[in-house]
């Protein structure tokens, strides 16, 4: 029975397409309604079973650690003027869970950043969250769809798994395509638009492809559940574009040797690392949260 407990969330990118906000804050911590962005990522980590977090950082990002540390001074204070219930509501991470943060080092890629957290993730299987992306917490179960799902997949059939959805012809060429065995496509996998859960095995990604070279429209979102041999592919993998050592390159290694499955998305996402997706983001979050405000008055 293989149990994911653990999940790493990169977080050492600097941020340009966020500046001039990202500048002197990080960009994780920029706001989505009355939370930061990385919030929700880590409470979807929580919901899904996730009890260790492993932050990949550098030494700018120590402001995201301190926010699921506890502020001793500003506890105190709070409840020394009576309000327990705020002092609660900042110091929310449950008892069992721990957030750790390890240093990338180099900025060599997403693949490099995976990689540095093995020496905390061990020999552990591990999910991987990309903090740019936030899952609509409203209109899903975070306790049942998305990453939970894909955790009890792998549970249940020990195949490593990648979230994706279905994109518009105009933003294929943004996105990592799947490419899908024959039978996947005879199922309609690449054409359903149901807004559920699936998972059906994947022969492989193409990277930005054109329309027109473009496998299907299916588009992997940025949570994956892989098994502890993904770090060996990464130990392995030579840098390739920009010099950096991509995922993707392991990714392909470990569906030639085990198989890898996608899972099809329920719900909405929303891209907190670009600017113009964030501010829609920041907007949907925040008429939510004024909503539920209003209701409990």
């Amino acid at each position: 029975m293989k149990n994911i407990t653990h999940a790493v969330i990169p977080v050492a990118g600097f941020g340009t397409r966020m500046l001039p906000l990202s500048k002197s804050v990080p960009k994780e911590l920029l706001p989505l309604g009355n939370r930061p962005a990385i919030h929700y990522v880590v409470a979807e980590a929580i919901a899904a079973g996730i009890k260790h977090i492993v932050l990949v950082g550098h030494a700018q990002k120590g402001a995201i650690e301190n926010y699921f540390d506890i502020n001793a001074e500003l506890d105190n204070q709070l409840r020394a003027k009576g309000k327990d219930q705020l002092a609660d509501s900042l110091n929310w991470l449950p008892e069992d869970v721990t957030v750790s943060m390890i240093r990338q080092g180099k900025p060599l890629g997403l693949g490099h950043a995976v990689l540095a957290a093995r020496p905390i993730i061990g020999a552990h299987d591990f999910a991987v969250m990309l903090p740019d992306v936030v899952l609509d917490p409203y209109t899903t179960d975070m306790a049942a769809d998305n990453l939970a799902f894909m955790i009890a997949q792998f549970t249940d059939d020990g195949h490593s798994q990648i979230l994706v959805e279905t994109v518009a012809d105009e933003d294929v060429h943004k996105y990592g395509i799947a490419q899908l065995h024959e039978a996947s496509n005879d199922d309609g996998g690449s054409n359903s638009n149901e807004n559920v859960n699936t998972s059906f095995k994947v022969a492989g990604f193409v990277e930005k492809p054109s329309l027109a070279e473009a496998p299907s429209r299916l588009a992997v979102v940025g949570r994956y559940v892989f098994s502890n041999h993904i770090f060996d592919y990464l130990a392995n993998t030579k840098a390739s574009v920009g010099g950096e050592i991509q995922l993707t390159d392991a990714i392909d290694a470990l569906i030639s040797e085990y198989g890898v499955n996608v899972t099809t998305m329920r719900g909405d996402s929303y891209d907190a690392g670009d600017m113009r997706s964030y501010m829609q983001a920041f907007i949907y979050f925040a008429e939510q949260q004024l909503a539920s405000s209003e209701n409990s008055e």
